[in-house]
């Protein structure tokens, strides 16, 4: 072959190189994760699971957002004005906060956030239409209203101490109504926010790609332009196995909560990391506001309101420190005091500590009272707490009582979970915002799913005055006072089996910096990078 020939081919090559090349980005600016549960929508509407708020995360921003010591600060909001009374709240709108670039904004490709924007997404997140599940999130607010292209105001119902951590949830996200108008229901598949990264590409079950959003309007303490990274990647292994072995393998760089199917590979009995993975890996820890459980449906016969006994005899039954620490290599801490978790309020409720004979004695006069001579459950869960519920059954046969397990996908059982359609249910319950308040409204009666969060349907009057009471006190010490009787009150009444209260526990890359790692586990990659 000529030199000549040599030299076109090479050409040629090089041309289909860079072609196919046009959109690499180099690997130490991809941040990659996965996401076993899937995610449903980026529609920060329905940003209901985790898996959800992640990724909403990095495409939108509301009026305020929490730091990594949950602290207030405003997003979108450049100040805000509060009312003597504490009923009004007036928020100013920051200038000149662009939507991601999009040909659904005409010529200019985007345009500026307004308060107009705002109104638009507060009304939209309750438009029945919609059947958003953060609907509930607006039960406080009495009115809403843009006053002009920079003042959004808001109207309580009654004083609410903390209404502005509470509009640090997702669902306050603010959304352009172009996009939505245009997209229509297809608009969580086709998202567009403000955020730090951008919607690029999403193939299902397979691969979410997000992009830098190069018009995003932080900076960081020496004025650098923020996100650091260019990319983000999303797979979808169903497996948390197959996530830890791909992340040791190098090819995603941070899992979110070590699962029982690795757990003691990596971490010793007491859940520190192993030797061989200290040069490799990084492990933070830190406070969880997270109380995992178990839900009774009490919206059927079996397990109503007339059923207490049999409700805290299954409470009773459970040896919490030791599934804590045979299960869960001391990871967290057992749910014995409420199902408020740990960090949120002073003086803990007093719950449930392992008590077989107790439970004995309760099952015994369950039995007496209802004539019936045996007890069959059916507890749902999803995979990756499989052990756990196991562990439950073995204790709960230990009292007569047999426990059959129903294994779904994490959709399916959340879904059913919202409908009504499981007897018990496994579940946990992450703060959308830290207050205690936050926790309780699980079993505020108007909350009842699908609606609201109030998935065991448990109503009782008494719980409800004294919820609504706690919302006119302006003074923290005594609303703290009525948190500790509603949640005292939930542990009489034993509509839920609070398990644990976790702990956050993540694994990263050692060449990943700039992550951190807090008590909501919100994932925030804007100032991440790697060396």
């Amino acid at each position: 072959m000529s030199r000549k020939a040599i030299t076109l081919i090479s050409i040629f090559i090089f041309t289909i190189i860079s072609c196919n090349d046009s959109n690499y980005v180099d690997d130490k600016l991809i941040f990659r994760y996965n996401e076993h549960a899937n995610i449903s929508s980026l529609d920060p509407a329905f940003s209901s699971t985790l898996r959800n708020i992640g990724p909403v995360n990095q495409i939108f921003n509301g009026l305020i957002k929490l730091d990594d010591s949950l602290n207030i600060s405003g997003d979108l909001a450049k100040k805000w004005f509060i009312s003597k009374n504490g009923l009004e709240y007036r928020f100013v709108i920051k200038k000149n906060i662009k939507f991601h670039k999009s040909v659904i904004f005409g010529k200019d490709s985007t345009r500026s956030v307004d308060a107009y924007d705002f109104e638009y997404s507060f009304k939209r997140l309750i438009d029945p239409n919609l059947a958003s599940p953060g609907a509930w999130s607006l039960n406080k607010i009495k009115s809403f209203k843009a006053l002009n292209d920079s003042v959004f105001q808001v109207n309580l119902k009654a004083p609410f101490s903390a209404f502005l951590e509470s509009l640090s949830m997702k669902y306050f996200s603010v959304v352009p109504k172009e996009a939505v108008s245009h997209f229509g229901n297809k608009f969580g598949k086709n998202p567009i926010g403000t955020g730090p990264f951008k919607f690029k590409k999403w193939e299902e079950n397979v691969k979410l790609v997000l992009r830098k959003n190069e018009l995003y309007f932080e900076k960081d303490k020496h004025g650098k332009q923020l996100p650091y990274l260019e990319s983000i990647s999303i797979t979808f292994l169903p497996e948390k196995k197959s996530e830890f072995l791909e992340f040791i393998k190098g090819k995603i760089d941070y899992i979110n909560s070590i699962d029982s199917s690795f757990k003691d590979e990596i971490l010793t009995r007491d859940g520190v990391l192993k030797k061989k993975y200290e040069k490799s890996v990084n492990l933070l820890s830190g406070p969880y506001l997270n109380t995992e459980y178990i839900g009774f449906f009490l919206g059927m016969e079996k397990l109503n309101s007339n059923h207490k006994k049999l409700r805290k005899a299954i409470n009773y039954a459970i040896d919490r420190k030791k599934m804590m620490r045979f299960l869960r290599n001391n990871i967290g801490s057992p749910a014995i005091h409420g199902f408020i978790p740990i960090g949120l309020i002073g003086e803990r409720t007093k719950g449930f500590e392992y008590d077989f004979n107790e439970s004995i004695r309760l099952i015994s006069e369950y039995k007496s009272e209802n004539n019936i001579e045996n007890i069959e459950l059916t507890i749902s869960t999803d995979a990756n707490y499989l052990d756990i519920i196991e562990f439950i059954q073995r204790e709960l046969l230990k009292v007569g009582i047999k426990i059959n397990i129903d294994v779904l996908p994490p959709s399916t059982m959340r879904q059913a979970k919202s409908n009504g359609k499981l007897e018990m249910f496994r579940a946990s319950w992450i703060a959308d915002y830290p207050d205690p308040e936050n926790y309780l409204t699980l079993f505020y009666s108007k909350n009842k799913s699908p609606f609201g969060p109030n998935y065991t349907h448990f109503e009782n009057s008494k719980f409800d005055s004294i919820f609504l009471k706690s919302y006119e006190q302006q003074s923290k010490t005594k609303r703290f006072n009525y948190y500790q009787d509603l949640d005292s009150m939930i542990i009489e009444e034993s509509p839920i089996i609070p398990l644990y209260y976790d702990e956050v526990l993540v694994l990263t890359k050692k060449n990943l910096k700039g992550f951190k790692i807090n008590a909501t586990n919100l994932l925030k990659l804007k100032e991440v990078y790697k060396e």
